[in-house]
């Protein structure tokens, strides 16, 4: 059977029609070149080239095979450059996880630098809560999670990606929407409160129990949820009021208001990290990762 050095050299000499100058071409010399050209013949069965002292032209079987040798040595070409991107990972696929609340922040800024960096690299988003992220990221289903910050094994690595602030989201027509500036915590106190879910979102949750407890201030919890554009829906409709992080509000509704928190402490203590298994070895995932 031929091999791909034989092909490359049967093209060299049939474009150039001249040893010499094939095998400069090559960067080798000329017998080794005439020696890949008569194997090539002798696994063919067929003569390609008709050689004199002074010409080379090709044969009718030469003509017609030279369209299929320059079609498989382009085709290893293609492949070769294909394997090399991969491996420094200018091609390849990411698996994503976002929070719904991180689509409107984190995950943006993501993808516009990997649209414009490594367009080779096809990103696979799944719209997950951060439990869902971490299970998937030891399993190896994901690459990377956008997630809150959360309690994970040694497998796994965070680094910040963007820190932000709460609003207080709250519907048409309540008191506290008028209110000019900063919404007080201690405004709070009483109000029916649309809260975050122990399990489901627990950062947010232990965050929120948290701030208020060291403020002194007792919301009455009257439904417990694990998605903010769920939470700002029941907002919407009156149900109650709510701390959303500061990316929600590109979240549109016509019955609620946003406002400004005042916080004693951290201005902006809501966080999203960018979360990989240590193990990985997606050269396009460390590609994107040197980015970020």
């Amino acid at each position: 059977m031929f091999t791909l050095t034989q092909l490359t050299c049967f093209v060299a000499v049939a474009e150039e029609l001249h040893f010499t100058r094939a095998a400069e071409r090559l960067s080798m010399t000329q017998p080794p070149l005439s020696r890949q050209i008569q194997l090539l013949e002798n696994d063919l069965g067929v003569k390609l080239l008709d050689r004199t002292n002074r010409t080379v032209r090709l044969t009718p079987a030469g003509r017609s095979f030279l369209a299929e040798a320059r079609r498989i040595v382009r085709q290893a070409d293609h492949a070769t450059l294909a394997v090399r991107r991969v491996s420094t990972g200018e091609s390849g696929a990411i698996a994503v996880g976002f929070t719904a609340a991180s689509a409107y922040c984190a995950l943006g800024e993501l993808l516009e630098i990997a649209r414009s960096a490594l367009p080779g690299v096809e990103l696979l988003l799944h719209e997950l809560v951060t439990r869902d992220q971490l299970e998937a990221l030891s399993e190896g289903s994901l690459d990377l999670g956008l997630i809150r910050p959360s309690a994970f094994g040694a497998d796994l690595t965070a680094r910040t990606a963007i820190r932000e602030g709460l609003m207080a989201a709250l519907p048409v027509g309540h008191p506290l929407a008028a209110v000019d500036g900063p919404v007080e915590l201690s405004a709070f106190e009483g109000q029916d409160f649309l809260m975050y879910s122990p399990i489901e979102a627990r950062y947010f949750h232990e965050l929120l129990l948290t701030t208020f407890r060291a403020a002194g201030v007792r919301p009455v919890f009257t439904q417990y949820l694990s998605q903010v554009h769920s939470i700002l829906a029941l907002v919407n409709t009156g149900w109650g009021i709510a701390l959303v992080p500061e990316a929600a509000t590109q979240i549109s509704h016509t019955g609620v208001v946003y406002r400004p928190l005042h916080l004693p402490g951290d201005s902006r203590p809501v966080e999203l990290d960018h979360v990989w298994r240590k193990s990985n070895d997606n050269p396009a995932l460390k590609a994107l990762l040197r980015l970020l």
